[in-house]
C-alpha cells in the first residue's frame, strides 16, 4: 500500500504538491479562526495577576464535577444570550474553557466580535486536568 502511495505521488508530483499547499493552508486557518490558545501556565499567570478571567462553557453536569477556582459558568449553547454578564469583566482578558478545546474557538470569536479579549485555554479542561492542576467542585 505505501508502495502504492509513493507510485502516485511521483506520478502526480502537481497534484500531490497542490493537496499538501492545501492542507496546509486549511490547518492554519483552523489554527487562526478560534483565536489566542494558552497553556495552562499560561492561564494561571493571567488569572493570578489579575487579568484574566475563566469562563467555562460545559454542561451544568460537566462544570459541578470539577471547575477551575472561581470561574464563571455559562453553558456553551448560552453565551450569546448571556453576554451582558460578562460586561464587568470587559478589561480583563476571558479564557474560554471547555472540555477539550472543541468549542471554545467559537465562543472566542464570537466575544472578541463583542469588543472583548478573549483567547482559550489550548487543549480545555482535559489540559489542566492532564497538567494535574486543582479543580474544585
Amino acid at each position: 500500500m505505501f508502495a502504492n502511495l509513493i507510485e502516485f505521488v511521483t506520478n502526480h508530483y502537481v497534484l500531490s504538491g497542490l493537496f499538501v499547499v492545501l492542507l496546509v493552508l486549511l490547518i492554519v486557518t483552523e489554527l487562526r479562526k478560534g483565536g489566542q490558545s494558552l497553556s495552562s501556565r499560561e492561564l494561571t499567570a493571567l488569572v493570578n495577576g489579575d487579568k484574566g478571567v475563566v469562563l467555562d462553557v460545559r454542561s451544568k453536569k460537566d462544570f459541578s464535577t470539577g471547575h477551575i477556582v472561581d470561574s464563571l459558568h455559562i453553558p456553551y449553547e448560552k453565551v450569546a444570550a448571556r453576554l451582558a454578564e460578562l460586561e464587568k469583566h470587559k478589561a480583563k482578558t476571558i479564557v474560554v474553557v471547555d472540555a477539550m478545546g472543541q468549542h471554545a474557538g467559537s465562543i472566542v470569536r464570537e466575544l472578541s466580535k463583542a469588543g472583548y479579549t478573549a483567547a482559550k485555554l489550548a487543549g480545555g479542561i482535559a489540559t489542566w486536568r492532564a497538567d494535574n492542576l486543582p479543580l474544585v467542585k
